[in-house]
């Protein structure tokens, strides 16, 4: 009975600590990723965006490039880009929601952004991206980088993002 005791502890120490050490993925898969933009893109009529292995580690590398100092510094790629950085379980969900909350600052009529920022929601929702690559790395610092990349890239002026 005892050995069957200390078995049954071992058991549930080596399975609580499987449990700790186990990353989580919520919010922060490529499936998350694309179901935030596209919940954004269909609100507006955009056709989904795909994700694309290419343009997901050209984000890898660049977040990658910024854990020392977690700085909202754009690449100056050929893609289109938008960054956020948050801290505790800032997720890649959450940054998609983050740019498609400035939406209430896009006035599509005469298609500024009023009162505030709005060209990342606009690079969201741009009908002539059509690929998309995210990555979300944590910084030195304990806070975390999410990076989007866009190709082709949106946001020219003068033009409407759909």
């Amino acid at each position: 009975m005892k050995l069957r005791t200390i078995l049954l502890a071992l058991l549930i120490c080596l399975l609580g600590s499987a449990l700790i050490i186990q990353p989580s993925n919520a919010q922060n898969s490529q499936q998350d990723y694309l179901n935030a933009h596209n919940t954004a893109r269909a609100q507006v009529g955009v056709a989904n965006i795909n994700w694309d292995a290419t343009v997901a580690t050209y984000a890898l590398n660049y977040a990658n490039s910024r854990k020392v100092d977690c700085n909202l510094i754009h690449s100056n790629g050929t893609y289109g880009e938008n960054l956020a950085k948050g801290s505790g379980s800032f997720t890649g969900t959450a940054a998609v929601n983050l740019w498609v909350a400035e939406k209430q600052y896009y006035d599509y009529n005469s298609n500024t952004c009023v009162g505030g920022q709005c060209l990342h929601y606009t690079q969201v929702v741009w009908r002539d991206s059509v690929r998309v690559g995210c990555a979300r790395v944590q910084c030195n610092n304990g806070w975390w980088f999410v990076t989007c990349n866009y190709d082709p890239p949106g946001n020219y002026v003068g033009e409407k993002p759909y």
